[in-house]
């Protein structure tokens, strides 16, 4: 039994020492928004689009950042009223008009959700094209829920010209304030950034593709190229799909030019933190963060049951095995598993503590990382069984159950 706990421990020590060293440094936390300068010469006309159901507690705050941008350039708002029930659409004209900028706001009622679309994707479907009137160079694809930064657009997009970036992402820091957003909130980002090393989404020769859809600045002709967002209409994980959908447009148009040199200005994608702008979704309990994660936790696996199992025995594995083997270590006297154990654990933690410090949490919360995975792990195990009993992906009073049935 001593032998297969320790080979148990150092497979899991081997993992932590690839996923350090190897795995894009995704624990680093350093692909951050706000290094970026914003001088440029050209200014390019951005459409925002904001799908909105019943956010009228968070549109003075949210809605007020967003048009008191301090973009010079052309700048119009869309609010998409997706069928609310607490007169959202009063409250955004009311924000527009205590502010004097009633004019940069247009409010598009929501249409009834046709089938094969998803709630948010329609809603965005609308705003692009109310939009599109502008001609505008980029669209800016953000949340209701989102708190901007006033120069949040100005980086957005000084980045994409500066660096010919045809979508700019951004992971807006998440509302960190409860107990159980501590304690779960920041492992939420850093199991994102495992599952998608940012230096690898940042890098147009790596097929890694991720965006946060809290805020995307997203080129017009990049859009077009890929057909639309119709050709995402059923995603759950929206942002990601689009990010993946431009990024091997490059791949596929270069394939098509029998690989000559790349071509300019195509898949090129970029995601990373911010530190100013954030989100106002709170997550003040167990169960909200719960349903948040176990909505399209087991859409993330493709519904397959052999990832799902292959999943929850690589967070087994990997974070609960070191925390197990200190203990039986310490309990059967045999420090060599403890010490192994032990020093998983530490690796794990030191792996972690950056993401802690971003958020601005205790130490503590970092040597608490395997108890947060358990309750990861759990959460996926839920979305599956949520999805087999036709409850998953339930959001804003919608069930999407499974792609195939939008």
């Amino acid at each position: 039994m001593d032998v297969i706990v320790l080979g148990l421990m150092l497979l899991s020590l081997t993992i932590w020492l690839g996923l350090v060293g190897f795995w894009g440094q995704f624990w680093r936390v350093d692909q951050q928004l706000e290094v970026t300068e914003t001088q440029l010469q050209s200014l390019p006309v951005v459409c925002a689009i904001v799908p909105a159901r019943n956010e009228a507690q968070l549109l003075p705050t949210t809605l007020r950042s967003l048009l008191l941008q301090d973009y010079p350039g052309s700048f119009n708002v869309f609010l998409v009223d997706d069928r609310s029930t607490d007169q959202t659409a009063n409250f955004a004209e009311g924000v527009a008009h205590a502010i004097a900028k009633p004019q940069q706001l247009h409010i598009i009622s929501g249409e009834l959700l046709p089938n094969g679309w998803s709630g948010k994707l329609w809603a965005v479907e609308q705003g692009i094209m109310s939009a599109s009137k502008f001609a505008p160079d980029y669209f800016f694809l953000t949340d209701a829920d989102i708190a901007h930064d006033p120069g949040n657009l100005s980086r957005l997009v000084a980045k994409a010209v500066q660096e010919d970036l045809d979508m700019v992402s951004v992971m807006v820091r998440l509302r960190c304030e409860s107990f159980w957003e501590k304690l779960l909130i920041p492992a939420f980002v850093f199991f994102f950034q495992k599952l998608y090393p940012f230096r690898w989404v940042n890098n147009p020769n790596n097929p890694t593709a991720a965006a946060a859809g809290g805020s995307i600045l997203i080129a017009r002709e990049a859009l077009e190229r890929i057909g639309g967002i119709q050709v995402i209409r059923q995603a759950l994980i929206d942002d990601c799909a689009l990010a993946k959908a431009v990024k091997q447009k490059k791949k596929a148009d270069q394939q098509g030019k029998n690989n000559q040199s790349p071509i300019p200005n195509q898949g090129r994608i970029w995601l990373g933190l911010s530190t100013l702008t954030h989100s106002l979704r709170p997550y003040d309990s167990l169960a909200t963060i719960w349903d948040m994660v176990v909505r399209t936790a087991y859409t993330q696996l493709n519904y397959s049951p052999l990832l799902l199992l292959g999943t929850l025995a690589g967070m087994i594995l990997i974070y609960l095995v070191p925390v197990v083997c200190v203990i039986l270590g310490v309990v059967w006297g045999n420090w060599a598993i403890a010490l192994t154990g032990l020093l998983g654990w530490l690796l794990m933690t030191f792996a972690y503590y950056p993401t802690i410090r971003f958020y601005k949490c205790s130490l503590w919360f970092a040597f608490s990382l395997p108890a947060i995975a358990f309750l990861y792990t759990l959460m996926t195990l839920d979305s599956a069984l949520r999805h087999w009993q036709g409850r998953g992906g339930a959001w804003k009073g919608r069930v999407y159950p499974n792609p195939d049935n939008l």
